[in-house]
């Protein structure tokens, strides 16, 4: 994560702190994409007016 997601209003503590839901593994940070990615469940989620959305419908899917 970058230092610059207080500037976007997002608190990078928070975003630390989140797991994927699917397989409770860390998260990765896209900043251009606005999305917090899980390599293990090849899914993305976004976020959305600094909010996180955390749900299966939500998730788009990384790889095939």
């Amino acid at each position: 994560m970058t230092d610059n997601t207080a500037e976007r209003g997002y608190d990078r503590h928070m975003l630390e702190a989140l797991v994927c839901p699917v397989t409770h593994t860390t998260l990765r940070y896209d900043a251009q994409a606005q999305e917090l990615v899980s390599e293990a469940a090849g899914l993305a989620f976004p976020i959305r007016g600094g909010i996180p959305i955390m749900l299966l419908n939500e998730a788009r899917q990384i790889r095939a």
